[in-house]
């Protein structure tokens, strides 16, 4: 199906869900579709709802709405929560054929607690030159802010073991080429590779466009003033990341002026980055936050959305290499 047929189905739908009419391209909304009514604003998402929070309000603030409906068929209670983070009055419902519900805001995940087995690798990974991390029940090492190795158990005996490699299949791939090299030499060598092309002067290359946030995140806590902050340390995100390789924020926690703030990096302009960063704070239990994305991709609209989070959030640009 062509784009513009999508939207005009997509308007059509959203006219059925509301009563309201719209425009024949969805009313100019590219995540869906979308119509005003007496300063409301409705928007039917048309991709999974935790992606298209930002978009939705970028669409109600540019077109002057004082409230806002979201319509959409999945991760409504993660949308519902991340809704609840901004002053402007935000309603979602779950979409549901032709008909709608209020959608409940779905509490944040608790994470996991790390096995205590599996802190013994902590020491090999950072002998290795790694930088141990734990995020929702994990320990990894991660090199610039990829990640290059995880504690793991044995899906067949049980037993815990350090794997080496960036995502799960090279995990495997490694594990059968150098199965028998001592983990932390074999470790360390990756670390020397993977350090070499995330340097901040090293050419364009696969392992330095993997991640590319969390190597922003790495350069704010090697150089902490590129914000004001006195120190940036690396902290868990709210939700589990999917994968490693699509690019999703991540977080921290800077010491400004005396505050903890928490710190969500981000690399290319998204939308998406402010609701998360509502999230962020949350998990956190911080009342500031603060957006850091690369200077060209800091854009206006990102400052308004961050103006409407009841927790006082900043977007900033920096010139470090992301």
């Amino acid at each position: 199906m062509d784009d513009q047929r999508r939207a005009q189905l997509l308007a059509a739908k959203l006219a059925g869900i509301t009563g309201l009419p719209t425009v024949g391209d969805g009313g100019g909304f590219g995540g869906g579709a979308a119509a005003l009514h007496d300063g409301r604003a409705h928007v039917l998402l048309d991709r999974p709802a935790a992606l298209g929070l930002g978009a939705a309000l970028a669409w109600a603030v540019r077109n002057g709405a004082v409230e806002l409906t979201v319509y959409a068929e999945q991760l409504t209670g993660t949308l519902a929560r991340r809704a609840a983070g901004f002053t402007l009055p935000i309603a979602v419902r779950l979409v549901d054929g032709r008909d709608t519900r209020p959608s409940q805001a779905e509490p944040l995940p608790t994470p996991p607690a790390v096995p205590a087995a599996h802190f013994a690798f902590e020491a090999d990974i950072a002998a290795a030159g790694a930088q141990p991390i734990v995020e929702h029940g994990v320990l990894f090492g991660e090199v610039a802010g990829l990640e290059v190795c995880r504690v793991v158990d044995d899906p067949h005996t049980g037993a815990v073991r350090l794997e080496v490699g960036t995502g799960a299949h090279d995990r495997e791939m490694f594990q059968m080429l150098h199965g028998n090299r001592p983990t932390v030499e074999a470790l360390a060598d990756v670390v020397r590779t993977v350090a070499g092309h995330r340097s901040p002067d090293a050419p364009r290359h696969p392992l330095n466009l993997l991640a590319r946030e969390r190597l922003l995140r790495a350069r704010l806590a090697e150089h902490p003033e590129l914000i004001a902050a006195t120190d940036v340390t690396p902290a868990p995100p709210p939700v589990p990341r999917a994968n490693l390789k699509d690019s999703t924020p991540c977080v921290a926690v800077a010491t400004i002026d005396g505050r903890r703030v928490a710190v969500v990096c981000s690399v290319g302009v998204d939308l998406e980055v402010v609701p998360y960063a509502v999230d962020a704070c949350a998990a956190l239990d911080l009342g500031e936050g603060m957006v850091v994305v690369p200077a060209r991709d800091a854009v206006q609209v990102q400052q308004r959305l961050a103006t409407l989070a009841r927790a006082r959030i900043s977007v900033v640009g920096v010139e470090a290499v992301a």
